[in-house]
C-alpha cells in the first residue's frame, strides 16, 4: 500500500491500515519534512507560541519504524501509471503498488501581481511558513492580511493577540460571508474591529511595493497600506500534480466515490484533494482537519475491502480570540437562516435551511463540540443534517425544544 501525501489524511490512513490488521508493506511519500500532523495550530496556538505540535501528531515519531511503516519525507510523486500499477518519484525512482491512496492535500493559491516575490510576503500551510511568520510577528509591527477566510481570520486574530497592528483586505462585505452568510460574517467582522483590526472590505490587492522588501500593499481603489510584512490567505488549490497526466478523473480535485475510489482501479483519494461523493451532502471537496482524519481512515478500510460508504457529516471549528465557532454539514446555498439564541449577545446556534431542509448549522460560543460531546446541541445538529430533517422553523428557534428530540 502506497500513500501519496504525508499530512493528516495520509498518516491516519497508515495508522488505520495497521489497526485493521494489514501486515503488508506500507509506504508514505510526503513532500514536507517531519511526521504527519494536524495543521490547525499553525494559524492559532503554535503561531502564538502557546503550544508545540506534539499533541497534533497522528502518531509519535517512533511509531512508524515500530510498525514497519516506511516514511519517505522530502519526496513527491511526479507520475502515476495506473495501468502498470507503478509511480515515479521526483528522484526518478519507480515504485510498484498494489493499491495507492492520494492524500496530497492542496497548495496555497498565490497572487501573481507586481512585487509578489518581495521578501516579507508570506503564505501559511507548512511549519516552515508558520515559523517565518512567527519571526515577523513582533509587538508594535504592522501587518496586512490578504483574505479573510478561516486561515486569514485566524491569523489576523493571532497577530493581533501578539500585539501586531493588523489591516485585513478581502473581497465582499464581511469576513467568511461566502461560507457562513451575512449574519455570522457581520458578527465576526464586528469582533475583529473591536479588537483593533482595520477591515478593508471590497478592494482587490493589485501590487506589493518595496525597495529591498515589502513596504506597502496597493489596492485597486487607489489605496496604499504601509506595512512591515503581509500574510496572504486566499485559499488552496487541490494538489493533483501526481496524477495530472494519468487516467484518474479530476474536477476540482480528484473525483472519488462514496468508497473513496477514483476512476482508476486500485487508486483511492481522501482529504483536501478528494472531490468525493457523499451519500447525504452530495459531491463536495472539504478542506478541514476533522474531515481529513475521518476520510483517511475510511479510505484505508475501503482499500482493505470495506463496503461501508463514507457518510461522515463534515464539521470543523475556528478559534478567534476568546471565541469558538463550530460548523456541521455543508451548505453552498440556503434560502433561510434560523437563529436559536442571540446574534446581538454573540451566543447562538444558527441553521442553514434549503426548502426547509437543514443543510448545515453553526454554533457561535454555544452548542459544544460534535466530535467530543455526543449529547451536545451541535451533535444533534449533525444528526439533523444526516437525516435531511425538515423541522418546523419555530421548533428550531424555541429554546424549550430539545434539539435532540428533533433528531430522533
Amino acid at each position: 500500500m502506497v500513500i501519496v501525501g504525508g499530512g493528516k489524511a495520509g498518516g491516519t490512513a497508515a495508522a488505520t491500515l495497521r489497526d485493521e490488521g494489514f501486515g503488508g508493506q506500507v509506504v508514505i511519500i510526503g513532500r514536507e519534512p517531519g511526521i504527519p500532523f494536524g495543521r490547525p495550530p499553525l494559524s492559532k496556538t503554535y503561531l502564538r507560541s502557546e503550544e508545540d505540535l506534539e499533541g497534533w501528531y497522528v502518531k509519535p515519531a517512533d511509531w512508524y519504524e515500530a510498525h514497519d511503516v516506511e516514511l519517505r519525507t522530502g519526496s513527491s510523486v511526479v507520475a502515476v501509471d495506473t495501468a502498470a500499477h507503478s509511480l515515479v518519484l521526483d528522484s526518478g525512482e519507480e515504485l510498484e503498488y498494489q493499491k495507492v491512496l492520494l492524500t496530497t492535500g492542496g497548495q496555497n493559491r498565490r497572487l501573481g501581481i507586481p512585487g509578489a516575490e518581495l521578501p516579507g510576503i508570506y503564505y501559511l500551510r507548512t511549519v516552515a511558513e508558520c515559523d517565518a511568520i512567527k519571526h515577523e510577528a513582533v509587538a508594535g509591527r504592522r501587518a496586512v492580511v490578504v483574505g479573510m477566510g478561516f486561515v486569514g481570520a485566524e491569523v489576523a486574530a493571532s497577530l493581533t493577540q501578539l500585539g501586531v497592528s493588523v489591516t485585513a483586505i478581502y473581497p465582499g462585505t464581511n469576513p467568511l460571508e461566502r461560507v457562513l452568510g451575512t449574519e455570522i460574517g457581520a458578527l465576526i467582522g464586528a469582533i475583529h474591529r473591536s479588537k483593533g483590526v482595520t477591515l478593508l472590505a471590497g478592494p482587490q490587492v493589485t501590487a506589493f511595493e518595496g525597495a529591498e522588501r515589502l513596504e506597502a500593499v496597493v489596492t485597486d481603489d487607489g489605496g496604499r497600506v504601509a506595512c512591515d510584512f503581509a500574510v496572504v490567505g486566499i485559499g488552496i488549490a487541490p494538489d493533483v500534480s501526481a496524477v495530472a497526466s494519468s487516467s484518474v478523473a479530476q474536477e476540482n480535485g480528484v473525483l472519488a466515490d462514496e468508497l473513496c475510489r477514483t476512476s482508476a482501479t486500485d487508486v483511492y483519494a481522501a482529504g483536501d484533494v478528494a472531490n468525493h461523493l457523499h451519500p447525504v451532502l452530495g459531491r463536495i471537496r472539504v478542506e478541514h482537519y476533522n474531515s481529513a482524519e475521518h476520510h483517511g481512515a475510511a479510505a484505508a478500510r475501503a482499500m482493505l475491502g470495506s463496503t461501508t460508504p463514507f457518510d461522515y457529516i463534515h464539521n470543523f471549528w475556528s478559534d478567534q480570540y476568546e471565541h469558538t465557532l463550530q460548523y456541521v454539514g455543508h451548505a453552498e446555498k440556503w434560502d433561510d437562516f434560523v437563529v436559536r439564541g442571540s446574534l446581538q449577545e454573540r451566543k447562538l446556534v444558527g441553521f442553514y435551511l434549503l426548502a426547509g431542509v437543514v443543510r448545515a448549522a453553526v454554533g457561535f460560543d454555544r452548542g459544544g463540540d460534535p466530535e467530543w460531546e455526543p449529547d451536545s446541541e451541535m451533535a444533534a445538529c449533525a444528526r439533523l443534517v444526516a437525516l435531511r430533517a425538515r423541522p418546523h422553523r419555530g421548533l428550531l428557534t424555541d429554546e424549550h425544544t430539545d434539539l435532540r428530540s428533533l433528531a430522533q
